[in-house]
């Protein structure tokens, strides 16, 4: 090899190392926007309101993009397609609950998380049995949601009378007129969708596993993920997190379901 085909190698070898060592943060810096994606119909989570995105991700979307000095961009996309959108580089990170798991994990990092929800049973206000756990409902009615993972949770329990409804609205309604005994629904779901109700009823004991959700990017960007956690513990040190949660649902969701 001679001298100019080895300095002309070392240049492109150079230049190649520098291209893969740019961190995400730099390209967020320089573009001045955090480009977010999520479903945007998800309430109270993100969805729209007139036509304008609104909800608890898109508040703390713009609260994290401020912090690291730049604004939210926000694109919207259906869950199947989302995170392959992510992994294709069409936007930064997804804000849109996504549970961290290990199997995520090898395709993406992970922000700390900002959400810890379980399976929690909701019942009435003036209910005084003591339902301490799924294994007290035996022999007792429990609605929940056609289609969701909450029957396979209570159907591993066994001797529970499980009683499937079209959507939350009308199971809620048995629960208060007294046709179940008790519902089952996301911790991070009971306070919205009792609120919206209206009716008399109040969160049960959590009764399930912990799930944890966190903001995934794509790996291998060590400053951006410093600076992401960074802002996302300012947010809770100076109680903007806090406010921006017990505006949507009347707690601060980063931390682990209590009954009420």
């Amino acid at each position: 090899m001679t001298r100019t085909k080895a300095l002309v190698s070392a240049v492109l070898l150079s230049f190649a190392f520098g291209a893969s060592a740019a961190d995400l943060l730099d390209t967020v810096k320089q573009r001045g926007t955090l480009k977010v994606a999520l479903e945007g119909t998800y309430p109270p989570f993100n969805y729209k309101e007139n036509g304008v995105l609104a909800g608890f991700e898109v508040e703390l979307a713009q609260a994290l993009a401020q912090k690291m000095g730049v604004k939210a961009e926000f694109s919207t996309s259906e869950w199947s397609a989302i995170l392959a959108g992510l992994q294709a580089g069409k936007y930064d990170v997804v804000i849109n609950q996504v549970g961290i798991t290990d199997k995520r994990k090898e395709t993406f990092d992970f922000s700390e998380p900002y959400t810890v929800s379980s399976p929690q049973l909701i019942i009435r206000q003036d209910e005084k049995r003591d339902f301490k756990t799924l294994a007290d409902l035996k022999g007792k009615k429990l609605g929940l949601g056609q289609g969701t993972n909450f029957a396979d949770v209570a159907k591993a329990v066994g001797g529970i009378d499980i009683k499937t409804y079209p959507g939350s609205p009308e199971y809620l309604q048995d629960l208060a007129l007294g046709r179940i005994d008790a519902a089952l629904n996301d911790s991070l779901l009971i306070p919205y969708i009792v609120k919206k109700t209206k009716l008399p009823l109040k969160a049960g004991a959590p009764v399930g596993e912990l799930e944890k959700s966190g903001i995934p990017f794509a790996k291998n960007n060590p400053q951006f993920k410093a600076a992401l956690n960074k802002a996302l513990a300012d947010l809770q040190a100076d109680g903007t997190f806090a406010k921006i949660s017990n505006k949507w649902f009347d707690r601060d969701v980063s931390k682990p379901p209590v009954a009420k």
